[in-house]
């Protein structure tokens, strides 16, 4: 693990280690540490964004199905009420994986400042991940991930839930009796 560590840190720095000064940084340093902070913040916004349009859309789906489902659609639409609830299932498999892959380049740029704070004077990142219990104690932190992975797993469960509702048991289990 250790070399693992190395390996990476090479990978971030364009200078030798060595050269270094933990604890010292150079201004060029703290700028590069600051535009990186930024991006981050700006990379927690669009996963808002992006979680937002997902809920946006399932929800506009909903208010079709309730529609469909009312007496004042028209029948020829009401052919619609199987397919909402399909096109429902693809949206929130799309939304599943992109909140997996927000997961998977936040984690990996959390461990980039990390890296960045061992040559800093603090490392209120590294300090507060600790405090936390690296994600791995619940009665301190649940990781918004694991919250937020379960929205759309709700709404496929929901989708799959109408799609069974709407299969015609009973002419099923006539035409099973033949």
């Amino acid at each position: 693990m250790e070399q693992d560590n190395t390996n990476k840190e090479n990978a971030l720095f364009n200078v030798p280690l060595d050269t270094l000064k933990p604890g010292e940084p150079t201004e060029s340093y703290l700028k590069q540490y600051k535009l990186y902070l930024d991006y981050l913040d700006r990379l927690s916004d669009r996963r808002q964004t992006a979680n937002t349009f997902f809920l946006t859309l399932n929800t506009g789906l909903c208010a079709a199905l309730a529609f469909l489902s009312s007496k004042d659609a028209a029948e020829e639409i009401r052919r619609l009420y199987f397919v909402i609830p399909l096109a429902g299932i693809v949206l929130s498999v799309f939304w599943q994986r992109l909140v997996s892959s927000y997961r998977q380049l936040s984690t990996a740029k959390f461990e980039v400042v990390h890296q960045m704070e061992q040559f800093l004077p603090m490392s209120p990142y590294k300090s507060e991940w600790s405090i936390l219990g690296g994600g791995k104690d619940r009665s301190k932190y649940i990781p918004l991930t694991h919250v937020e992975v379960w929205v759309p797993r709700l709404f496929i469960a929901m989708y799959v839930l109408l799609i069974v509702a709407m299969i015609p048991w009973g002419k099923i289990m006539e035409f099973m009796k033949c």
